[in-house]
């Protein structure tokens, strides 16, 4: 889960009222015990650095549930703790015209379907920074990137100030050769190129590069002037960098994922638009994207609505709520809601813009019992269980052979799922069609190339890596191997295998045939001597020599084939 670091007293001065370490972990805990809220440290009590000549103030570092984006900058927790101690009510997000009437566009081109084809965007207008609120303001960007943006690869943040450019704006893709401007922070001009060998060393840009690094375009935002706004995901530009006197903010955002990029760009308006002159108001843009139908005006900070059952809500947490009084208590987790008109069984409730990660009427069920208080909720035990537990059979056959194996004296051994190419081919004298291995696209190891197809390279590697234990030496497996599958969606499939090895100063065939038929007699299929008794109505099993050091095991029972080897030529 992420950590922030807020500081303790600014935001117990946005909480009015000052709390023990003790009690603000109580607080934490009652309002997100379930999601996972917590104090990790309260650094007060710990030697602190000291930074510009002056000691850093005490901090507070709270673990953040991964889902709940809305909480991972200073105002985002303040906000929501007020509204759950009810000294505030829940905002309500607007989207005011500009003061010309007209709205800021961004002309997306379809050159940039091929690298980061989605944008979304907003304009804070008249927002007061301090620089408190600017390091949040840049320190929650990085925080989406790191999370929900998954390192920029999904997401990319940028931010300017909207005076020193000029409207419309444009975004393409070109060629890395056409791009040059000046980068944040940075005193002279740059190719994208050069930009590229520039940070290839940084510690915090470098990592990102590889995202557009390869590709034969770039994907760029410009204004009217042609002003390089920023090279996303990688950098602003330095025209249109924020200060402290920044009163105007464009926010744009790119992105390979449309969901995840309104996500963010409904945070992060969300959360500071609490500093504009009119608070909690947010002016749009407009985005054309002609070629792929995508133009729409964004942010929508309209909230998403959705019904709950009360007889569920109850149900789950054992009380017995009226429709008012659950709408009472969701405010308190700033939603709105009121009682059904159509079903008095029924709540609406409104779900604010930030929060994505409400999906169903669970999460409003669950919401409920954090704001009635889980140490409030009746102890009793369920009256009913609420599924049927049976293991599946494939499950349930699993067990009956490990069991029977490990009675057998054997001991079962679980190597990895994934091996190298050799391991699973070449070592055992297999040859690779290209039609039954899954590959990993980009091994990290030699070691780990390929899903394994059969369960004896383990086996082997087990044994290898054990040869300093006494002999004779008796392992098994029972577990998955993996098939391509093209007719399937996903194409691939899982297959439950069973094998066993037997390492020795002799060939151990009859110790390992003896297990056979141990396993075979306890799943009621017996051995077949006779060959004219070997028909599809055999309710048996026989072995027949396969090759000169092999043997083939028939299971003639709803025509199922099992093939078996023995391995004993060396790898040379």
């Amino acid at each position: 889960m992420p950590t922030i670091a807020v500081n303790k007293a600014q935001l117990f001065k946005a909480l009015d009222q000052e709390y023990t370490t003790q009690e603000f972990d109580e607080l934490c805990f009652e309002f997100e015990k379930l999601q996972g809220i917590e104090l990790d440290e309260d650094t007060s009590t710990l030697e602190r650095p000291i930074i510009n000549g002056k000691q850093e103030e005490p901090q507070l570092k709270i673990e953040i549930p991964a889902n709940r984006y809305d909480l991972l900058c200073f105002e985002g927790i303040s906000l929501m703790l007020n509204i759950f101690r009810g000294k505030s009510r829940p905002p309500k997000y607007q989207l005011c015209a500009p003061p010309n009437g007209e709205l800021q566009t961004i002309r997306v081109e379809s050159s940039t379907a091929s690298i980061r084809p989605y944008i979304s965007g907003a304009i804070l207008r008249n927002i007061q920074f301090t620089q408190e609120r600017y390091e949040s303001f840049m320190a929650l960007q990085e925080k989406l990137h790191q999370n929900l943006a998954r390192q920029r690869t999904l997401v990319s943040v940028g931010t300017h100030d909207l005076d020193t450019l000029q409207g419309p704006f444009s975004y393409k893709a070109i060629s890395p050769e056409q791009i040059e401007f000046k980068p944040l922070n940075q005193n002279q001009t740059m190719k994208a190129t050069q930009l590229m060998k520039f940070y290839e060393n940084d510690k915090h840009l470098g990592k990102f590069l590889h995202i557009i690094k390869d590709s034969p375009v770039y994907p760029v935002i410009f204004d009217s002037q042609g002003v390089i706004c920023s090279l996303p995901p990688i950098i602003n530009g330095d025209h249109s960098k924020i200060t402290l006197n920044t009163r105007n903010v464009f926010i744009e955002i790119t992105a390979t994922d449309k969901t995840k990029a309104e996500i963010v760009n409904n945070i992060i308006v969300s959360m500071f638009s609490q500093y504009t002159d009119i608070p909690f108001t947010v002016e749009p843009i407009q985005v054309i994207s002609d070629h792929n139908n995508e133009s729409r005006i964004v942010p929508d900070l309209t909230p998403r609505e959705i019904k709950a059952d009360i007889s569920y809500i109850n149900g789950c947490c054992g009380l017995s709520l009226s429709a008012q009084k659950a709408c009472t208590l969701l405010e308190r987790m700033a939603y709105e809601a009121e009682p059904s008109k159509d079903s008095e069984d029924s709540i609406l409730v409104k779900i604010p813009p930030t929060r994505a990660d409400v999906l169903h009427q669970c999460d409003i069920m669950e919401d409920i019992a954090i704001s009635y208080g889980f140490n409030n909720l009746p102890r009793s035990f369920p009256s009913r269980s609420g599924t049927i537990a049976q293991p599946l059979m494939v499950n349930k056959l699993g067990d009956i052979i490990r069991l029977e194996a490990a009675m057998a004296g054997w001991s079962e051994v679980m190597p990895l799922i994934l091996c190298s190419h050799n391991e699973n081919f070449g070592w055992l004298n297999r040859k690779d069609d290209g039609t039954r291995a899954v590959h990993l696209a980009n091994p990290k190891t030699l070691e780990y190339q390929v899903v394994r197809t059969s369960l004896l390279p383990g086996l082997l590697k087990t044994i290898r890596e054990n040869k300093h234990h006494s002999i004779p030496m008796k392992i098994f497996e029972v577990s998955d191997v993996a098939y391509k599958d093209l007719n399937l969606e996903r194409k691939s499939k899982n297959e439950r295998h069973f094998a066993a090895a037997w390492f020795g100063k002799t060939s151990g065939f009859e110790t390992v045939h003896g297990l056979l038929d141990r396993l075979m007699l306890m799943l009621k299929c017996s051995f077949i001597i006779h060959k004219d008794t070997r028909n599809i109505e055999a309710m048996g099993y026989w072995i027949e020599q396969f090759e000169s050091k092999g043997m083939n095991i028939f299971v003639l029972q709803k025509l199922i084939f099992v093939r078996s080897y023995i391995l004993s030529r060396p790898r040379g």
